[in-house]
């Protein structure tokens, strides 16, 4: 955390859930018409999910517990996103290569809110 960090939108954990969403928006364009209401929409809601609780987890910094469950949040629709790409693939909705990419992002982002939840306190110290 060398550069100052104005908004939720500063930390790369937040970057990589938004580009995560919008691979899996994309990808989830090509599902078929009988999923749009179920696996397309929970796998879009769910990957939309991880970045709006990391910028809530921003907003609570304040308060160490809260940052933490917010994270913790994030983390578990980071697992529930992975889960729907394993549904994807095992209903050839996406290829190998695409579930491959997209579990990678999933796994990435998860790596980086653990570190995150284990040391609150180097993103907790202020409001700044």
């Amino acid at each position: 955390m060398s550069e100052k960090i104005a908004s939720f939108k500063d930390l790369i954990v937040y970057q990589k859930a938004f580009q995560l969403q919008q691979c899996v928006f994309e990808a989830s364009k090509h599902f078929p018409r009988e999923e749009r209401y179920s696996l397309s929409d929970q796998l879009r809601r769910s990957s939309r999910s991880i970045g709006a609780n990391i910028a809530e987890a921003w907003q609570k910094r304040r308060y160490p517990a809260h940052f933490v469950s917010k994270l913790s949040d994030a983390a578990g629709e980071q697992a529930e996103t992975e889960h729907w790409i394993e549904s994807a693939f095992s209903c050839a909705y996406v290829d190998v290569t695409k579930r491959g990419q997209l579990s990678e992002m999933c796994q990435e982002i998860g790596r980086m809110l653990g570190t995150m939840m284990a040391n609150p306190d180097k993103w907790c110290k202020s409001r700044d």
